[in-house]
């Protein structure tokens, strides 16, 4: 029953080698996206006396104040650049290297990118910047895509969503650390800068010293490898020898339906049928995660904690604490996420986040009352929250679990690719929604948010504790409920 199914899920605690192994992908993978995102907001204005100084070295004459903003726009921005190309060959090495090779080949850019950024100083060159924060860029798009990868599949099932978290733990650790590191008690000083971006090469090393010591992950041996003995020593290595009998069924079980047919490309899933509603589900979910409003409220936040009357010098200690509240929703996330289920999270998340853009809307237009800040300030807090415990924590997961092994791949480079590309978009787009709507641009977020809460009510199903098979069987009986409930009404619905 569904109840014994809960009481098992809640009883299983992960062991240590599955932990460490979890630790180990996760330090040079997703935290370097969440580390890069973050540290490069402390030297902005260093940098940007860097460029100019390096300008009138070269050239005899300050650099033109337009020409400064774009090519700190490109250092910020190339990232995202780099994180589209990342995700888009992502998957290609997955299946080429395995999911452990490739985390491990995935460091090389990131020291690459360590090294380029921390002489780009003592070179003159900040176009070696611009080339370290691109390689950063790949490193993170290639870590995002394959470590979630990774962590679904070398999860028991009835851990899958909890060990599956360690991806936003780490993305939202990533950007904590971050900000901690641009104090200027730490790596924030002015001259500290060239250290502070090559301290991307710590997390590279630790996952070079530790991920060779854990197996590659125990399905892709299996599936695509066609490795028994080398399976079962993986298996016996993260689950103990007397508990990996059931996954070891799923996995055979998987591989039986996967006989004969070699793993997808991104292109040949837009032409499955049986996958286009589970690949239209991590497009939206994907691009939702992106404009759902959560960059514009990081946005916002400086704005709103200086109204609140935050003295200025101490703003960057209130920016950590938002990444604190974040960081704290996706550990409470990785605890809930296999009691409550995937549904009840990201949905309710999304709902949350529809009435926090009200509340916010009306706290920024009527900033008549001293109390008013004060409530733009939990609205923030608030936000956050709601995100960190549903889309933040959630959508990842339902891309591992939503495909089987032959169709993972190339899910996980379509989401990432489209994940990217809205990251990229966001970015260029953001401030001209801002100063045209200014406090109203959340009511676009709000359109958003209960869009995307709608859909997923309608559309996905409940994934905890199922086997993937048994999750695509459910969403091809959906399907079928769908055209017999349309057929002869609606037309346009069957070819979506």
């Amino acid at each position: 029953s569904d109840f014994h199914c809960d009481v098992v899920c809640y009883l299983q605690v992960p062991g240590k080698t599955l932990l460490m192994a979890v630790w180990a992908a996760c330090i040079g993978g997703t935290f370097q996206y969440g580390y890069n995102v973050s540290i490069i907001n402390a030297p902005t204005k260093a940098v940007q006396t860097f460029i100019n100084e390096t300008w009138s070295e070269r050239y005899g004459d300050e650099i033109p104040e337009q020409l400064l903003t774009f090519l700190w726009s490109s250092i910020v921005s190339i990232f995202t650049i780099g994180g589209l190309i990342g995700a888009s060959v992502g998957g290609t090495l997955a299946i080429r290297f395995g999911r452990k090779g490739t985390l491990l080949f995935n460091n090389s850019f990131a020291l690459l990118a360590a090294l380029l950024m921390g002489m780009s100083y003592y070179a003159s060159a900040f176009e070696l910047l611009i080339l370290g924060r691109f390689l950063s860029g790949v490193n993170a798009g290639v870590g995002i895509c394959v470590q979630p990868l990774y962590l679904g599949e070398i999860a028991p099932r009835a851990l899958r969503g909890a060990m599956a978290m360690g991806t936003s733990i780490f993305i939202t650790g990533g950007i904590l650390t971050g900000q901690v590191m641009g104090l200027t008690e730490l790596l924030g000083k002015e001259g500290y800068w060239p250290l502070l971006l090559s301290t991307t090469c710590i997390p590279a090393l630790l996952q070079l010293l530790i991920l060779p010591w854990f197996p590659e992950s125990p399905r892709y041996l299996l599936i695509d490898r066609g490795d028994d003995s080398a399976c079962n020593l993986a298996l016996k290595q993260l689950h103990g020898g007397e508990n990996y009998h059931g996954e070891r069924e799923d996995m055979e079980r998987e591989r039986a339906s996967a006989t004969g047919v070699k793993p997808l490309k991104p292109w040949e899933l837009f032409t499955d049928k049986t996958l286009r509603w589970p690949l239209f589900t991590i497009i939206t979910i994907s691009i939702a995660q992106q404009l759902n409003g959560i960059n514009a409220i990081y946005f916002y936040a400086e704005y709103v904690f200086a109204e609140a009357g935050i003295p200025f010098e101490k703003i960057p200690y209130a920016t950590v604490g938002t990444g604190a509240c974040e960081c704290l929703t996706a550990l409470t996330c990785g605890l809930l996420i296999d009691s409550l289920g995937r549904r009840v999270l990201i949905i309710g998340g999304y709902l949350l986040m529809s009435l926090w853009c009200i509340c916010f809307t009306i706290t920024l237009t009527f900033q008549v009352n001293s109390w008013m800040p004060y409530l733009s300030m939990a609205c923030v807090f608030a936000f956050i929250l709601s995100f960190g415990l549903g889309p933040g924590g959630v959508t990842n997961i339902l891309i591992t679990e939503l495909f089987t092994q032959t169709a993972r791949p190339a899910a996980y480079m379509i989401g990432g690719s489209v994940n990217w590309l809205s990251f990229f978009f966001i970015g260029m787009v953001f401030p001209f929604i801002v100063n045209g709507l200014q406090q109203y641009c959340f009511l676009v977020f709000l359109v958003v948010c209960c869009l995307v809460a709608t859909f997923i009510f309608f559309v996905v199903p409940e994934t905890k504790n199922k086997t993937f098979l048994e999750i695509q069987s459910e969403f091809l009986r959906r399907k079928t409920t769908n055209l017999t409930a349309t057929k002869g009404s609606d037309p346009l619905l069957l070819h979506l």
